[in-house]
């Protein structure tokens, strides 16, 4: 973590010529946060200025590379958080929830970096500020070069100079009202750029989007709007400055899906040239013409300092478990589970295995986005199962049938009750409310609450059905213990996070920056991060836990030893999500349409879980070979993970 973050450091403040500091501004809805990038003389001499923000659900950081590659080049930049996202709040009253992050944020940031001193003004007094953002970043960039002409007539003057969008279309800005003419026009002088990759799952191509299929391939160059934001040339072309309206306008096309945009030099580079056109009458305060990249050395030490985040929980349990009162975690190293004998039995062992791993990313749509047809055939099954087992409850009742089947079939119908109840109210359970106030883990909850069920039938039923007539027991799995052990486990991985915490606060102190690769992130938080934590944490246990039983109870036996368990606990984790991706991003690339073209933000969100719930599995295979329970594993995922997630997406503070 300390090698990882001192070289992150230094590449971070492009060695030392430039200064790192975090921000906080008030603003007429809230407060609003960021990454001040301030070049080395920029107090004496003012400089060009770059604010740049991330898109829905991410943060300042993630706009690393423009920060970096620009302010090492003489730019003053500021990463900005969005209103409630990383450390920016809306205290706002909000009436749609989405136009509460981004229609004013932008513009009121460019409000606070104008009246900084450092910040360059021409003669006239216009601002020489260029506005840029990724996503919805791109719209609040957009919406604010749109305000900031309308003020204009009042102003006598212009606050920003020029604008350049990533992964973003005037889809959002014309549900506010806004025609693409108005847009256009709205651009008036100013150099403006827009990056529009071909593979981008959810922009580009106005068709696709009405028809809510968006995962395809792209051409926003030949699209009406692109044509018309480029001034309707002949023959549109991407990479080429058309003159509009008296301006720079040009469209670049990486072949990127809209998250790559964030960890591509191709990119970053389109984002360079832009600005060397658009700036190049400011060479003597800013470097032009520069080429060379070093942004990703600093993505690659952070790297360095993430998985030094999390090699340090392992062996800092077990050092806590030679203490009093944590040795209470440790318990008799568990029977091994048996396994199945015959023919018959090891096929329908398999079978469930399979079906288990296959399940969360087969539904995955269903659970998140609500497919109509994946959650027709989830509440027709779990009628179904609901019917059977109260069938078989009763005959077995009649009949006098032993008491395993009985338990079994009355805890199957018991938990296929529950989901139905879980399926019949989607809609009510994912909605933000004032309790659950993170719109994307509501559905990421949801999901794993539903899979955790299914999980925990295919346990029951293999235990009553296949293990336990071969002499298993329920001590085999890891889930007997005494209430000391539980506190123990809760306490222990409670004190991990918060050491592990304490030394990543304490890097952001010093170095500035967080633990990373990419969109994978370990980042600092506010206060509401953990009072939403704390409701958010107890849910989220039962799918650590139901998950970690299963791999504890399908990762016994000397065939599992070493790497080999590690291998299949992780599979188990997320051995489906790792075929949905391929099989969602596989046909995109190959034939221009994407395996569930209507799956944008899950797909994406896919991506972000596959190294997380990863890491998940190795924490709970590890922590149950060492300590013989599922306990301290299942309370430290429970706790980190959801902490880790909470802080690196949108948090409504006020609703």
């Amino acid at each position: 973590m300390l090698v990882g973050s001192l070289l992150a450091s230094h590449f971070n403040r492009s060695g030392g010529d430039v200064d790192v500091s975090r921000v906080y501004f008030e603003t007429p809805s809230g407060e609003l946060s960021g990454l001040l990038y301030k070049p080395d003389g920029a107090d004496g001499e003012p400089r060009p200025t770059i604010i740049a923000t991330h898109g829905y659900l991410n943060s300042a950081e993630m706009q690393d590379a423009q920060a970096i590659e620009m302010s090492k080049r003489g730019y003053v930049v500021l990463a900005l958080d969005l209103y409630d996202h990383g450390h920016s709040t809306n205290t706002a009253e909000k009436e749609v929830e989405f136009f509460s992050f981004w229609p004013q944020a932008m513009y009121d940031a460019v409000q606070y970096m104008y009246d900084q001193d450092f910040v360059l003004k021409d003669e006239a007094g216009n601002g020489i500020i260029a506005v840029s953002g990724h996503s919805m970043g791109g719209f609040s960039s957009t919406h604010a070069v749109m305000l900031d002409e309308k003020d204009v007539a009042e102003n006598g003057f212009r606050k920003i100079y020029g604008s350049l969008t990533f992964g973003s279309d005037y889809w959002w800005l014309t549900t506010m009202g806004y025609t693409p003419e108005q847009i256009n026009a709205a651009y008036a002088g100013r150099p403006t750029g827009k990056v529009a990759g071909r593979y981008d799952e959810f922009f580009f191509d106005r068709d696709a989007e009405m028809a809510s299929r968006t995962v395809v391939e792209k051409d926003y160059v030949n699209t009406e709007e692109g044509s018309g934001f480029l001034g309707n040339p002949e023959n549109p072309q991407a990479g080429v400055i058309y003159e509009v309206d008296g301006g720079k306008r040009v469209i670049y096309q990486p072949n990127e899906t809209h998250p790559w945009n964030h960890f591509s030099k191709t990119a970053t580079g389109d984002a360079i040239d832009f600005y060397d056109a658009a700036f190049q009458d400011y060479s003597g305060l800013v470097t032009i013409g520069e080429d060379g990249q070093t942004w990703m050395y600093k993505e690659y030490a952070s790297f360095i300092a993430l998985i030094g985040f999390f090699l340090f929980f392992m062996p800092f349990i077990l050092l806590l478990s030679k203490l009093p009162f944590f040795k209470g975690i440790r318990t008799p190293q568990p029977h091994i589970v048996a396994t199945p004998k015959s023919a018959g039995a090891k096929a329908a062992n398999y079978a469930l295995l399979i079906f288990g791993g296959l399940f969360p990313a087969l539904f995955f749509a269903a659970l998140y986005s609500g497919d109509p047809s994946g959650m027709r055939i989830l509440t027709q099954a779990s009628l179904i199962l609901a019917v059977t087992f109260a069938v078989v409850l009763i005959v077995g009742f009649v009949k006098g049938q032993e008491r395993d089947i009985r338990s079994w079939a009355l805890i199957m119908l018991v938990l296929s009750v529950i989901q139905l109840v879980l399926l019949k109210n989607q809609e009510t359970l994912i909605a933000v409310n004032s309790y659950f106030g993170a719109p994307t883990v509501n559905p990421i909850l949801y999901w794993a609450i539903n899979v955790s069920i299914v999980l925990f039938m295919l346990l029951i039923s293999s235990h009553y059905l296949m293990k336990k007539p071969d002499g298993a027991t329920i001590s085999g799995y890891g889930v007997k213990a005494g209430v000391k052990t539980v506190v123990a486990a809760l306490v222990t991985a409670v004190i991990a996070v918060v050491a592990g915490y304490g030394i990543l606060y304490a890097v952001d102190a010093v170095f500035k920056t967080d633990f990373r690769l990419w969109t994978v992130a370990v980042k600092t938080f506010e206060p509401q991060h953990l009072v939403a934590l704390l409701k958010y944490a107890p849910l989220f246990l039962i799918y650590y836990f139901i998950v970690g039983v299963s791999v504890n109870m399908n990762t016994s036996g000397e065939k599992f030893n070493g790497l080999k368990g590690y291998v299949a606990a992780i599979l188990h984790f997320v051995g489906g999500l790792i075929l949905y991706l391929i099989y969602q991003y596989g046909l995109l690339f190959a034939t221009g349409t994407a395996g569930y073209p209507s799956e944008s933000l899950s797909s994406i969100i896919v991506i972000g879980l596959v190294p997380v719930l990863s890491v998940a599995a190795v924490f709970n295979l590890f922590l149950y070979r060492r300590t013989g329970n599922v306990y301290t594993g299942a309370f430290l995922n429970a706790v980190l993970m959801t902490l880790i997630t909470l802080a690196n997406t949108a948090l409504y503070t006020v609703l």
